[in-house]
């Protein structure tokens, strides 16, 4: 294949983790899957690349299905390149969060009901068919964008009780398996200090325990409740009896919060980007959980000066970060969730329809990686080579549907066109008849 010379760092950092020709026909889908307007099933994305698909239907079918390649040393390529974006000298801010993905079939391995937190409430619950994933992302703030990007390097499936019952394995909660996924970027970068930040769900005190073992390398900024136990370190040993585990008792972050006079005022970074007044509380402790030690951490009381956000708890176990730093990274969590937005709306998260293990563990997170590809195939191109994109009254920044515009528009320019023989016919017909046929192929959703 011809293949455009900004595409070749992506396509040289995960080549290593296919045979030779699995590459070639995964690198002929992962094109076809940003080009494609539909279902990402395989027999979609080879209508949309039929022209340049050589070999029988099937063959493509495997790569997901049945073909040899490692999905960890796919993942590791993928955030090796995006952590090459950030100042080495600064700390990795890491979104950690879950979404469920709607699967229908009988026999979809994996599959459960699941809690939909987008269509939940709290006095409603509501419940899909299908997949659980737990994504854990890095933030990356771009210069053409507005609110840093939340672009997803490591995803795992969540079983359920009951299959893990029924296959005889260990149940894991999604926090366990968020832990698996945090050991294995501090295996990836051992000389990075990294920071991740999670919801209620995971601000437990089991992953606290787990961040505060890596210290040195790890810090975790969540949600508290407001009735956390908090103590005092234990006093020193006398030799006399059994060591104490903590020490006295402290109010609890809801005492606390009701008994202060008055709160520090500051102007913090808000979601989507904005900055808040708000009044802020914050004080450290040690967070005990029976039969699980303490935890050093710094909690923060945040109250909305507009009045349009409830009042807040969230904590950190680096007690010796700002608290005006705890919630602007907790703020920023809230581009993972743009980032699942996104991925249904333009990615087609929810269309694959592959049941196997293979499949189904191979398929959505490569979707995922395809939303990090996207970004950094936009960062690669030059700034004229960067059209298309909606315009409106009062936007600064490139949403992440102006840049899989531009990107879908230059595959289709420096891809597909010259492959197929028709890029002397296209360059022959006037600008705007080129600008409408590109619309038409490279839409921004």
């Amino acid at each position: 294949m011809i293949l455009p010379d900004e595409a070749l760092p992506i396509l040289q950092a995960i080549a290593p983790a296919f045979t030779r020709p699995t590459f070639t026909r995964f690198a002929l889908l992962m094109g076809a899957a940003l080009l494609c307007t539909g279902r990402r099933t395989v027999a979609n994305l080879l209508r949309v690349a039929a022209p340049l698909a050589t070999g029988h239907v099937t063959s493509y079918q495997r790569v997901f299905s049945s073909a040899s390649w490692s999905a960890m040393r796919l993942a590791c390529g993928l955030c090796r390149l995006v952590v090459a974006l950030l100042p080495p000298d600064k700390p990795l801010l890491l979104a950690g969060d879950d979404t469920v993905d709607g699967h229908p079939g009988k026999k979809v391995y994996g599959k459960a009901r699941h809690r939909d937190p987008v269509r939940s409430s709290h006095g409603y619950t509501a419940w899909r068919y299908g997949h659980k994933w737990v994504v854990l992302a890095v933030l990356v703030r771009f210069p053409f964008a507005t609110r840093p990007w939340a672009l997803p390097v490591l995803v795992a499936l969540y079983r359920s009780e009951e299959d893990n019952r029924a296959r005889r394995r260990p149940h894991r909660t999604p926090a366990q398996i968020m832990c698996q996924l945090l050991r294995v970027m501090r295996l990836w970068f051992p000389e990075r200090r990294l920071i991740v930040v999670g919801d209620a769900g995971y601000g437990t005190h089991e992953v606290a325990r787990f961040c505060d073992r890596h210290r040195l390398g790890l810090t975790l900024v969540s949600k508290l409740h407001p009735d956390a136990n908090l103590f005092e370190p234990p006093p020193p040993y006398h030799g006399k009896g059994r060591p104490r585990v903590k020490g006295a008792t402290l109010p609890k972050p809801r005492q606390a919060a009701a008994a202060a006079r008055r709160l520090r005022r500051r102007t913090v970074a808000w979601y989507g980007g904005g900055s808040r007044r708000v009044g802020l509380l914050s004080r450290t402790g040690h967070w005990y959980k029976s039969g699980a030690g303490l935890v050093p951490i710094r909690w923060v009381f945040v109250r909305d000066r507009d009045g349009t956000h409830r009042d807040e708890f969230f904590f950190s176990t680096d007690p010796t970060l700002d608290p005006v730093a705890i919630i602007e990274i907790y703020t920023a969590r809230w581009n993972l969730e743009t980032t699942f937005q996104e991925l249904r709306a333009l990615l087609g998260l929810e269309t694959t329809r592959g049941w196997s293990r293979k499949t189904v563990l191979r398929m959505a997170p490569c979707l995922f990686g395809l939303y990090t590809a996207v970004a950094l195939l936009y960062q690669a191109l030059p700034e004229a080579k960067r059209e298309g994109g909606v315009n409106w009254p009062g936007k600064s920044g490139v949403t992440f549907s102006d840049a899989l515009m531009a990107v879908r528009r230059w595959l289709w320019r420096e891809w597909i066109f010259p492959q197929t023989g028709v890029d002397a016919v296209v360059q022959k017909l006037p600008g705007p008849v080129q600008d409408l046929l590109l619309y038409g192929l490279a839409p921004a959703a």
